[in-house]
Order: structure tokens, then C-alpha cells, then sequence
């Protein structure tokens, strides 16, 4: 029997058990299946993504076995790499022989440095070369002015994924913390060092990284995208430190002298001098040496991914690691994404399916266009604006017609380690990205490959990206009805477009240009929405913890806008089958995870959990309540003036 109704539904999506329709929309669809998953051993979680996921996985990891072994032979050269780079990664025995010896000429390199000024000299080299450091810089394009990259300056991140692990009370930062200290002095050992000194280098980093705590971005303050974008004179950045030369940080990494740049996080950078200077520099130099050494150690032999593993396993709550063929696997298909992103979407995509769902997506938008001519809050001058944006979104479905140029740079030897192969690879991607300084900014490139279960907007390029990975059951079918699709699939596409117009991408114009193209009026009237549902989705109860509003708005934003759009969509088609519009729009959020992993997505995610998506954005659309029969007296009843519809 339900006790509480709340925003969300009536019920507790952990300890899932059925329910009716009535009560909870999403336990009614996925509560048999919830108290019966299980999780995979080498997973936190199961559920909707991550079952298209792990058929990709199982798919590709197949081909490349056969590929490795010599049983298929393939004419992609750039494949053939990739598959190269699997087997490496896989060879046990050969990894065996090098044991910790490759990793220690770079970690000799932080080791020599004996002061600030040492730091300082070498700067720009250290992270061309892929080492942590206190401040460093990354390209990407101007947000005002996005035909052109300009300089990002970044500060350093945390040990702990958010602050909020650090805060009085928080004992699974706590345990964390202990995990990550006692996994670096077993690894500082396997390089070398007695126990004695690796603790005490331990202690020194955990030192730095407590002093960054107060000073860096929480999630939900990263969350507020428009936030990085802080313009300065490149005069005046280079006064900012009386202990490091960030001229030639940035000069010597592009080769050019800028004339601004972009600073993300003004706080990190005010407190410069008291987080780089030489009465710490034994803590920094701690610091770098440990990070450097948990980052990669997975990439020397299989006992030091074993020893890192200890921490990873007590962040996420998984049983046990990949098995080391699956390691390899993921490790080929992160270092050459887009090539096998590309190869899986025209196997089992291909052309015919990417036509089709681009003409999905061009529907959506036209909907999304009579919406937004049909909007009662919004004045004319900004309809206008809006319909210009939509008519300017680029769309990109499937996989990427032309695989980007530096790929063809990647040579793997087999011969060599695979701590040399990832870093030459590595240090090959960074430059690529210091030389795009002086290039213009690439509209075509894509966010995520071909074998990816995801979709995104990029508000500074104003486009849309569907992999062909999400491309299928249960989002998409031609064995499926349209309003299962339009629950699926269509409300992800809706989504994305409604990206477009959430409290980020709001701030964008049709080019990507960060550019207010609303009235104050209108920008008013927006913020208001957008704090209703900041307010709808405040301390919603999940897995322990509370829904962070703040942190999540923007996804929540998009999702009841692409669920509006679908919906209306659905209602254009002969065959409209609401139940099975909502029913299919839950079934795409059916989740079950580790409470560690649940406990992670509340503090980091920009989603919302999948269960909440599921019912909340039903409990917004008055089509709901009126398809299931739903009354004040059921636990999905929420008030109609409560209800937060803004799309």
C-alpha cells in the first residue's frame, strides 16, 4: 500500500515493486522487470541505455575478436588500428614484461622539479605531454564569436567527483578518500617507492587536493554553461600569477600571442598565488605525481589496473572489472571513437536508416515551429528569433560522413608497451587540438560516435546529434507503432531540439553565438518557467539522497519540451495510441543501479534519475491523467497548477 505521494509518483523506485498505472507510471511499467534485474557483475547499472549499449558492446567486441585472430580481414586501414591497439591492450603476457617501466621516465619528469620556477619553465610542455597541472588551457570555440577558437585557461578538479563529497558528514567521501589514499601508496609502491614515502607523498597530495575544495566549481555551478565564458585581456591574465609565467603557458602551447582569453572559473584564478607558490610546492608536486599516477596506471600492466581498479569499484559500487578483453576493447574503441563509430553505423545502420530518421528529426523541428507559433507567452519579435534558430539547426544522424583527418596520424606498435602507444596517440590529439587555434572552428565535426547509446546539443554550433547506436528498440522501430516511436525516439529528438531553447542554449542564437536575441519581457517570463521546474524537481526523494533543482534544470527543461513536442507529434498520426506513448516513454527509463553509482548520478549528473524523468514529465502532460484516469486520489495526481509545461 502507497503511504506518500509525492512529485515523482507514489512509491519507492529503489525497492521497486509493480504498481498500477494510477500510482506510478514508471513502477507500473518496469517494476516486475526492476525487482528481478540484475545488475552486470562489471557494471553499476542496468536498465533502458544500457541494455542497447551492452548489445552494441557484445556486437563490436565479436568483430574484433574475429578481426584480431585473423578469422575476417578488412580493407579499413584505420580499423585495422584500432584493432591493432585491442590486441596490444589484450597481450597479457607482453604488458607483463614492462611491467611499471614505461610510466617512469614521465613520473622521473614531475619528480625532478624542484620548485615553482621549475614548474613554471617547462609548463606548456607538461601539458602538451598530457601531465596534471594547477592551471592549464584548453581550445574551443569563442562562445560570442563561434567561426573562431580562442583560449579557454582551466584550473585543476578534484579527487572526489563534487564538493559535496568533501562537506562534514559525507561518509562515502569519507570511504573514498581512504580507498583512493590507500590504492596511491600501493601503486607509489609498484613504482618504487617504500611505504613509508609513498604515504608521505600521499598525505601531501590529499593536502593540495583539500585546499582546492573551497576554491574550485561545484557541479551545479558547471552546470550553468554560460558561466565559463569569462573574456580577459591576455595583458592582464598574464599579471595574474606572481609565481608562474602563464604568458608562455599559453604562447608556447599555440605558438601565437592571443589577444584575449577565456577564463571558466574567475574564482580559481583570483586565488592563483595561494594555490601555486613555493611554500606549498611539495604539496603540488605531490599532487601532480599522484594524479598522474592513478590516471595511468590502467594503461601498464593488467596488476596495476587490478590495484587502480580497488578505487573505481568503490566509486561506481560494481562487483568486479571488465575482464581484461573487454578493457582492450573499450580501450581501442576510446582512442579511435569516430572510426569505429563510422564502421558500426554503416554496418548496421547505413544509409537508407540515417535518410529516414533525418526526415524524423526535420518533422520534429516543424513541430516544434507551430508550437512555438502557437506559444501564448511569448511576444512576436521573439518567435521570430526562435523559428530562425530552429530553421538553422544542423542535423547529424547516425554517423559522420568524413572521419576526421588526425586518425590517420595513429600508428600502433605491438611491439611497444601500451603506456607509449596511448601517449604517443594522446600527445598527437593534443596537438590537434593547440593547432585548431589557428584554424576556424569545425561545424562538422561530431560530439559523440556512431556506436555511442546517447544524443546531444551543441548550443556553439547549434546542431544535433543522434548516433546510430540509439537508433533501435525500444526508441526506434519500424516493428514498432508511431506512438511508441514518438515515446521513444521522437521524444529524444524533441528533447535535443528543446536543448535549443533551455536555460543554456536559450542564451545562443541561430550561429551558436552566445547573443541575446530575446525581450526582457519574454527572457522574464522564461526565467520564471524555468525556475518552476528548478522548484518541481527540488528535493524530490531518490536512493537516499534529494534531487539537486538547480543542477538538473537544463535536461529537465529539454525533457518536458521533447516530451510536449512527441506527444503532440503522436497526435498528428492515424494509428494514435496514447498508452503506448507513455508506456514506451517509461519503458526507455527503466534503470537499476548500485546505491554508490545512484548516490554519484544525484551529486554530478545534469539528469535527472531515470525513473523521475519518467514520471514527472508524464505528470506535466494533461494527456496523461486523462488516458489512464488518473484523480486527486491517485498517487501520479499532481495539481494542475503545479504542472510545468514550457515548450
Amino acid at each position: 500500500m502507497f503511504t506518500s505521494k509525492i512529485v515523482g509518483g507514489a512509491g519507492d523506485m529503489i525497492d521497486a515493486k509493480p504498481a498500477d498505472y494510477k500510482d506510478n507510471l514508471y513502477l507500473a511499467v518496469n517494476g516486475k522487470w526492476q525487482e528481478t534485474a540484475e545488475i552486470p557483475a562489471d557494471k553499476p547499472r542496468t536498465g533502458g541505455f544500457m541494455d542497447l549499449d551492452e548489445g552494441v558492446e557484445k556486437t563490436l567486441m565479436k568483430e574484433f575478436h574475429e578481426y584480431a585472430e585473423g578469422y575476417e580481414k578488412s580493407d579499413n586501414k584505420l580499423l585495422m588500428e584500432a584493432v591493432k591497439l585491442y590486441r596490444l591492450a589484450n597481450n597479457v603476457d607482453h604488458l607483463n614484461k614492462y611491467h611499471q617501466q614505461p610510466i617512469l621516465k614521465d613520473i622521473q619528469r614531475i619528480v625532478d622539479l624542484k620548485n615553482v620556477k621549475d614548474l613554471s619553465d617547462c609548463l606548456a610542455e607538461l601539458s602538451l605531454n598530457g601531465f596534471t597541472l594547477p592551471i592549464d588551457l584548453d581550445i574551443e570555440a569563442d562562445m560570442k564569436d563561434t567561426s573562431k577558437n580562442v583560449v579557454y585557461i582551466e584550473g585543476a578538479s578534484l579527487i572526489l567527483p563534487d564538493k559535496a563529497y568533501y562537506e562534514d558528514g559525507n561518509d562515502s567521501g569519507k570511504q573514498l578518500l581512504d580507498k583512493f589514499a590507500e590504492v596511491s601508496v600501493k601503486l607509489l609502491s609498484m613504482i618504487g617507492y617504500d611505504l613509508d614515502k609513498a604515504q608521505k607523498i600521499v598525505d601531501h597530495a590529499l593536502a593540495y587536493d583539500r585546499r582546492l575544495v573551497p576554491i574550485v566549481k561545484s557541479q551545479e555551478e558547471w552546470a550553468d554553461y554560460t558561466k565559463v565564458y569569462n573574456p580577459m585581456q591576455f595583458d592582464e591574465f598574464v599579471t595574474k600569477s606572481s609565481s608562474v609565467d602563464l604568458k608562455s603557458l599559453v604562447t608556447d602551447s599555440i605558438n601565437d600571442t592571443p589577444d584575449k582569453v577565456i577564463i571558466e572559473e574567475p574564482r580559481y584564478l583570483e586565488h592563483l598565488d595561494e594555490l601555486i607558490n613555493d611554500d606549498i610546492f611539495d604539496e603540488i608536486k605531490a599532487w601532480m605525481l599522484v594524479i598522474f599516477l592513478t590516471n595511468n596506471a590502467s594503461n601498464l600492466d593488467e596488476e596495476f589496473r587490478q590495484t587502480i581498479g580497488e578505487y573505481s569499484l568503490t566509486l561506481s559500487g560494481a562487483k568486479e572489472l571488465q575482464n581484461r578483453t573487454k578493457f582492450a576493447y573499450h580501450k581501442a574503441t576510446g582512442m579511435f571513437s569516430q572510426v569505429v563509430g563510422t564502421y558500426y553505423g554503416k554496418k548496421y545502420f547505413g544509409e537508407a536508416a540515417k535518410n529516414d530518421v533525418h526526415s524524423m528529426v526535420e518533422k520534429m523541428i516543424s513541430i516544434y515551429e507551430q508550437r512555438i507559433n502557437d506559444n501564448t507567452w511569448l511576444g512576436e519579435a521573439t518567435k521570430k528569433k526562435a523559428i530562425v534558430k530552429l530553421e538553422n539547426i544542423k542535423i547529424k544522424v547516425g554517423y559522420p560522413d568524413k572521419i576526421d583527418d588526425i586518425y590517420s596520424k595513429f600508428e600502433v606498435d605491438e611491439n611497444a608497451s601500451l603506456y607509449d602507444n596511448i601517449s604517443k596517440i594522446a600527445i598527437l590529439k593534443r596537438e590537434d587540438t593547440l593547432d585548431s587555434y589557428h584554424k576556424p572552428v569545425d561545424r562538422e565535426k561530431w560530439l559523440m560516435p556512431g556506436q555511442m547509446v546517447n544524443a546531444c546539443y551543441d548550443p556553439s554550433r547549434n546542431d544535433i546529434t543522434f548516433p546510430a547506436a540509439i537508433l533501435q528498440a525500444p526508441f526506434y522501430s519500424l516493428k514498432q507503432t508511431s506512438s511508441q516511436n514518438y515515446g521513444g525516439i521522437g521524444a529524444v529528438i524533441a528533447h535535443e531540439i528543446s536543448h535549443a531553447f533551455d536555460n543554456n542554449g536559450s542564451q545562443f542564437d541561430e550561429f551558436g553565438n552566445m547573443n541575446n536575441w530575446w525581450t526582457d519581457e519574454d527572457y522574464a517570463k522564461f526565467k520564471e518557467l524555468t525556475q518552476n521546474m528548478i522548484d518541481e524537481f527540488d528535493g524530490i526523494p531518490y536512493a537516499g539522497g534529494k534531487v539537486n533543482g538547480k543542477l538538473v534544470v537544463s535536461e529537465n527543461v529539454a525533457d518536458v519540451g521533447g516530451l510536449r513536442c512527441a506527444l503532440e507529434a503522436a497526435k498528428g498520426e492515424s494509428d494514435l495510441n496514447l498508452h503506448e506513448f507513455f508506456i514506451n516513454w517509461a519503458r526507455v527509463w527503466r534503470l537499476k543501479a548500485t546505491q554508490e553509482f545512484n548516490e554519484l548520478l544525484l551529486q554530478t549528473d545534469v539528469h535527472s534519475p531515470g525513473p523521475l524523468r519518467a514520471n514527472v514529465m508524464a505528470q506535466n502532460m494533461d494527456e496523461f491523467y486523462k488516458e489512464f484516469d488518473v484523480t486527486e486520489k491517485d498517487g501520479m495526481w499532481l495539481e494542475p497548477s503545479k504542472r510545468v509545461n514550457i515548450w
